[in-house]
Formats: structure tokens, C-alpha cells, sequence
């Protein structure tokens, strides 16, 4: 909605550039029309004067729910902890869930890079080498599958990982 005093965009009943009241029911036949960026939907009032599309809605910060939620798994451990500590991301619940797990995923692959060099001494390397190579490729799979649910609003659990998560969210 436009001020029909001044054209600038309302987002109540007063403009705030120059305080005119509007009314919310009217929409104005004069004044300056929205620049339309190229390639991008015009415009169009409805009978209520409502868009007929709507963008997803952002969170406080400004990044919806679900790209924070796959960005906690971008930066591993580090993306965890950052939006962990952002003040409104570190309210939400579908956030912190998988932020926490984020964290708990990357503690995982580090513990198992560690067993695998203690069984260094134990087993033969080609051994140790298809070990190794079977538990990187299987949390790379977990770690994408991770991302892929979060940004698609869906809360999905690991088996261990996803219930330590689910208790510190």
C-alpha cells in the first residue's frame, strides 16, 4: 500500500515519511508506482489490493528458518557455534536443533578419525583404508542428508546424534 499524500510505501495505518493517515481498505489511483527490478513479477492489485505471492517469511535477522538451519551444517562445527551465539537465531528451536547437531556430526567424524589411527597398530592398512573409507563416505552422506531436511523445514534426526541434539535444543 501507498500514501496517497506522498507515494512512499505504508506499512500501517500512517505513513511514516509523512504521517498521513491511510486508509487500509483504499488503494490509491495516483502517485508513484514501485520500481520492478527485471525479470521479477509486476505488481498487481487485487480486489482487496493484496499481493497475489508472498516471499517466505525471514526470521529476525533476516535469514529464513530453513537456510539457517542448512547453514549450520556448512562450516561444520564452526557454523554451529556461530549461529548458536546470534541472538536471533539462538531463540529458535528448529535452529539450535540443528546447530547442536551440526556439532555433535563433527565431534563424530573427529572421533572416528581418531579410532581409525589407533587401529593403525592393530590392522593391516588396506584394511584400515576401506574402514576408513566406508565411515567418511557414510557421515558425508549423513552430513548432506542433514543439510538437505534442514532446508527443507524438516526436523531429521541421526540416531545418536539427532537425541543429544534434540535434549540441548
Amino acid at each position: 500500500m501507498y500514501c496517497p499524500n506522498c507515494g512512499a510505501e505504508v506499512q500501517g495505518r500512517f505513513c511514516a515519511k509523512c504521517g498521513t493517515a491511510v486508509n487500509a481498505g483504499s488503494v490509491p489511483s495516483s502517485g508513484p508506482s514501485p520500481e520492478i527490478t527485471p525479470g521479477a513479477q509486476p505488481y498487481s492489485a487485487g480486489p482487496t489490493g493484496a499481493q497475489p505471492f508472498s516471499a517466505p517469511a525471514a526470521s529476525a535477522g533476516g535469514i529464513t528458518q530453513n537456510v539457517a538451519g542448512a547453514l549450520c551444517y556448512v562450516g561444520f562445527v564452526l557454523t554451529g557455534v556461530v549461529f548458536l551465539a546470534l541472538a536471533p537465531y539462538n531463540q529458535n528451536k528448529f535452529i539450535r536443533f540443528h546447530a547442536f547437531q551440526s556439532i555433535f556430526l563433527t565431534a563424530a567424524w573427529i572421533i572416528s578419525h581418531v579410532l581409525e589411527a589407533a587401529m593403525v597398530s592393530f590392522l593391516p592398512w588396506p584394511l584400515i583404508g576401506l574402514i576408513s573409507m566406508i565411515v567418511t563416505l557414510g557421515l558425508i552422506g549423513a552430513w548432506l542428508v542433514c543439510m538437505f531436511k534442514a532446508f527443507n523445514n524438516e526436523r531429521f534426526k541421526l540416531p545418536v546424534i539427532g537425541d543429544l541434539a534434540e535434549k540441548q535444543a
